[in-house]
């Protein structure tokens, strides 16, 4: 009788959409959107992308104030009953922002596989990303990717990939995005930058390139280069991040060593004075912040240039 009934109620749903109209039918394919408490609401583990107070978020802020959330957000019901962000933290911060305690969402069943790939494919949509947030947006769906492909076949047995029908996940991943293969290789190389150093990378100071070569730089190795280039406020040019490469990979590198390859003149430079800043130490109080010792040196260094022009004045 129960498996009757079951079946009784299969017809009834099938008969029900028989004489739908197509209206009717069209309305009943549209996604369920329901207002979710931004309280029983969790931002994505390990989510790669930055939610910035910034002057964009301002104006999606002020425009949820006047018109409400437009693109509801995309959540995954988790197993202890509350919800995860999978698309949509930037929209969801705004209406916390905007005095709103709910959500317009959208509530997806998703694996947590699923549920990254889909979170990553869609914040790589935003107009503004930073190297480091493709970085480790690429690492995590390339994880997902490899994972739902399973074990690779004896015949690619790389380290990146796994089988998608004889292809490489990082190939199909390619495929799905802007970049190659080779170029998403050497995103997910910027995932093993210490933070000081892929934080100089988000901000510009470090070029792409030299960053990706640096990266192979062994962790103590990468906390010298910095202390380095924060005392000689300089970075590394392509050809020094592959001299360095190179010495790391040799067992060579070293404080002296980065020094030196830093202190090479790079091709168009001006001529430049390189003063180590041990020996400048010496000179500098110690209530003076790293931030103004380029101001009290010139200064120290113009008060000199009075002094001895006062004592050629006073010999004549």
């Amino acid at each position: 009788m129960k498996d009757q009934k079951n079946i009784d109620l299969g017809l009834k749903k099938a008969y029900d959409e028989l004489f739908m109209t197509d209206q009717g039918r069209a309305e009943n394919r549209l996604p369920k959107i329901y207002d979710i408490p931004l309280s029983e609401i969790d931002p994505f583990p390990d989510h790669p992308f930055q939610v910035r107070l910034d002057e964009d978020m301002e104006q999606l802020v002020e425009s949820i104030r006047e018109r409400g959330i437009i693109t509801p957000v995309t959540l995954r019901k988790k197993e202890d009953g509350r919800y995860e962000i999978v698309s949509g933290h930037r929209r969801t911060k705004a209406c916390e922002l905007a005095g709103l305690s709910t959500v317009k969402a959208e509530i997806k069943e998703l694996t947590r596989d699923e549920a990254i790939i889909l979170m990553v494919e869609s914040n790589l949509q935003r107009s503004k990303i930073l190297p480091s947030e493709k970085a480790y947006s690429y690492k995590m769906k390339l994880e997902a990717m490899k994972r739902q492909a399973g074990r690779p076949s004896k015949e690619n047995g790389g380290p990146m990939g796994h089988d998608f029908e004889g292809q490489k996940s990082r190939d199909v991943l390619a495929t799905e995005s802007d970049d190659s293969a080779r170029q998403i290789q050497r995103y997910i190389r910027l995932t093993e930058l210490q933070p000081t150093i892929l934080e100089m990378v988000d901000e510009g100071k470090i070029a792409f390139r030299p960053a990706v070569e640096i990266s192979y730089l062994t962790k103590p190795e990468q906390a010298e280069l910095y202390e380095v280039m924060q005392s000689e406020l300089a970075t590394p040019s392509l050809s020094q991040a592959i001299k360095l490469k190179e010495f790391s990979k040799n067992g060579r590198l070293n404080e002296d060593v980065i020094f030196s390859i830093m202190s090479e003149e790079k091709p168009n430079q001006r001529e430049k004075y390189v003063i180590k800043a041990e020996t400048l130490k010496r000179y500098i109080p110690d209530n003076i912040p790293y931030s103004k010792t380029e101001d009290y040196i010139i200064k120290a260094l113009d008060f000199y240039q009075r002094h001895l022009a006062r004592q050629k004045g006073m010999e004549r």
